[in-house]
């Protein structure tokens, strides 16, 4: 059944003010990476997730593989890894040269099992990288216990979790150190990008060394009253930011509580349309816990084909799409780790449209064509 309306997956927030924020730097005259709006956006980014250092960079991965970089990762150790998760997570690990070995997810947020976790720590293991999956963060107070006690570190995978608490702390104040999306997708966006986090002043200051070719950045030169010419010690990265993208990102900062809360009353708008819809489970919010909604994934129970629901829905105009990924399966990592609660969440959950500009039309129409499409005996195994 073909539908003329369409109703993304997901929308950026985006205006006049992120188009005056552009303005402004473009008549700054300094449009490249790790300048003065970088520098502004970064302070104002910290301040907003409690730490004491950001560091604005070029996407999640990049932070994420600085993150790792720093914190010692490196050929022949083990770092576990969440398994419910985009393979982001698991290609930084391999990027250092470290294995990932993938622990099992909890059945009802889909983010890191402990005790999983705990089971696989070996003589190897260096640290826990824990993702807070579509935002909701893991079991943060477990988690830290655990790595103490095993004299390991630990990294929150933030991806998804701008906006969102655990316990009443801000997503990314949470682990040792914590990596930040604004991929177009995320609740804030500068189409791409994203930020490391933390409090150790000698570890984010090798991170900021790192993530420009191995020295300060340029802007740290900017007045000088000699010619600074500096000396490469060690082969970093190009991870930097732009200004352009920081000019947006700190408008967007400034509209993350709104969105936040955008968001929030969609997926109580979701909650109250399809509750005791057949075939279907909804997403489950713990009480200690701040939602952000990156995406709102729903389950199917064993009665439903998935895939076919989600082609369905697209022929509806209805954007949908998989949840996210079952790591241990993917070829390239080569995991001999079972995961079977991950390999479910991947098999049967999918995503409804999820941003922060849907109205309660939007949710009407959406909840009406899943009812629909759930009703069509071709989507029942």
């Amino acid at each position: 059944m073909q539908s003329t309306r369409q109703v993304a997956l997901g929308q950026p927030t985006v205006g006049e003010e992120e188009i005056e924020a552009l303005r402004e730097v473009f008549a700054s005259g300094w449009l490249s990476g790790a300048g003065p709006t970088c520098v502004t956006f970064e302070g104002e980014f910290a301040a907003a997730v409690g730490t004491s250092h950001a560091l604005a960079t070029s996407n999640c991965g990049s932070a994420l593989h600085l993150a790792l970089q720093v914190l010692g990762a490196s050929t022949g150790d083990e770092v576990i890894v969440a398994d419910y998760t985009f393979p982001a997570t698991g290609h930084a690990v391999m990027w250092t040269g470290a294995t990932p070995v993938f622990a099992d997810v909890r059945p009802d947020i889909g983010t890191i099992d402990v005790a999983a976790a705990a089971a696989l720590i070996t003589e190897r293991t260096v640290g826990i990288v824990a993702v807070d999956v579509v935002g909701q963060p893991a079991d943060y107070d477990e988690l830290n216990a655990l790595a103490t006690k095993h004299g390991l570190w630990l990294l929150e995978d933030a991806a998804c979790s701008a906006g969102a608490s655990y316990k009443g702390r801000p997503a990314g104040s949470l682990a040792d150190l914590a990596a930040f999306s604004f991929h177009g997708r995320k609740g804030i966006t500068a189409g791409e990008g994203g930020a490391l986090v933390g409090n150790d002043s000698a570890r984010m200051t090798l991170a900021r060394k790192l993530h420009t070719y191995g020295i300060a950045p340029a802007v740290s030169r900017e007045g000088s009253t000699a010619l600074a010419v500096p000396s490469f010690d060690m082969a970093g990265y190009n991870y930097r930011m732009s200004d352009v993208q920081a000019a947006m990102m700190r408008v967007q900062l400034r509209r993350l509580p709104d969105l936040v809360a955008a968001r929030s009353a969609a997926a109580d708008g979701y909650a109250e349309r399809l509750k005791g819809v057949d075939g279907i489970h909804l997403p489950v919010v713990l009480d200690d816990r701040t939602h952000p909604w990156q995406s709102y994934l729903v389950t199917a129970d064993e009665t439903v084909d998935r895939d076919a629901v989600v082609m369905a829905l697209r022929e509806r105009g209805v954007g949908s799409n998989f949840g996210t990924y079952a790591s241990h399966v993917q070829p390239v990592y080569g995991s001999r780790t079972e995961c079977p609660v991950s390999a479910r969440l991947f098999a049967t959950q999918f995503a409804l449209p999820m941003h922060a500009n849907l109205v309660a039309d939007d949710l009407d129409h959406v909840a009406e064509q899943l009812r629909d499409v759930l009703a069509d005996p071709a989507v029942r195994r």
